[in-house]
């Protein structure tokens, strides 16, 4: 835990967590029974995605977190959004956790979009009054007018990003997770978002940023964690993690 961390009230405590997931090799007994005369794997076999993983996030920290496909980064977010919980361990937050996870997360298929801004936001604990003061801004920043009351089935990733985006950012909230969203969508767009995630920083809002991209991790975050395999490697200084992750 860096000393800046120390003096500030933590936003995110992961302590000791470790989730395990099984990893099935065949989905019937048809094929179980043809995977055995084969001598292939049957069954499933377990996969430690998080082993022993402990750090904590201050309040308005911008922390990034690195590493590899399969290292287990989206699967700690996922854990500190509640959407999943640790088989060991324990994950504490304070305060409002809105969470940029998967694209189009929270919206129902058969929904408008106007229909959809207003599910996603009470889920994230919006109240009715507080969506339609912030109604107009969220379709401004998403850019997708006139689209705003078509059915989310027929709006293609990106524009799943832009309103999912610009739902999460209009919460009134205390603790962003965002997990590589910002790969999706044209730059212009991204460099938007870049902006507002930099504006939020600057209101002292906790993130807890997951991306490939190392440029942009560099300037939205003052600390990196990587994670390989499962287990920290590192947490320390972002422009250090960056180098950890080159060398692989």
């Amino acid at each position: 835990m860096s000393e800046t961390t120390m003096q500030r009230r933590p936003s995110i405590i992961v302590e000791n967590v470790q989730k395990t997931f099984l990893i099935r090799h065949t989905h019937s007994m048809k094929e179980a029974f043809l995977a055995r005369i084969k001598r292939e794997k049957s069954g499933a076999t377990p996969f430690k995605a998080l082993d022993d993983v402990s750090f904590t996030v201050g309040e308005g920290e911008s922390v990034a977190v690195l590493g590899f496909n399969g290292s287990g980064k989206s699967t700690l977010l996922k854990l500190v959004s509640g959407v999943l919980e640790p088989d060991k361990g324990k994950v504490l937050t304070r305060g409002r956790v809105a969470g940029l996870i998967e694209v189009g997360a929270g919206f129902h298929p058969d929904l408008s979009g106007r229909e959809n801004v207003y599910l996603n936001a009470a889920i994230l604990g919006m109240q009715k009054h507080e969506i339609d003061e912030r109604y107009d801004a969220i379709v401004e920043f998403s850019e997708i007018g006139e689209f705003i009351d078509q059915k989310v089935k027929h709006y293609s990733s990106g524009m799943f990003l832009r309103l999912a985006f610009a739902v999460a950012i209009h919460v009134e909230l205390d603790v962003l997770l965002v997990d590589e969203i910002l790969s999706v969508g044209d730059a212009p767009f991204r460099k938007k978002c870049t902006e507002k995630i930099n504006e939020l920083a600057k209101e002292g809002k906790t993130m807890l940023i997951v991306s490939h991209n190392m440029a942009m991790v560099k300037e939205l975050c003052d600390r990196g964690i990587v994670i390989r395999k499962g287990k920290k490697v590192f947490d320390g200084p972002v422009a250090e993690a960056v180098e950890v992750m080159n060398a692989k």
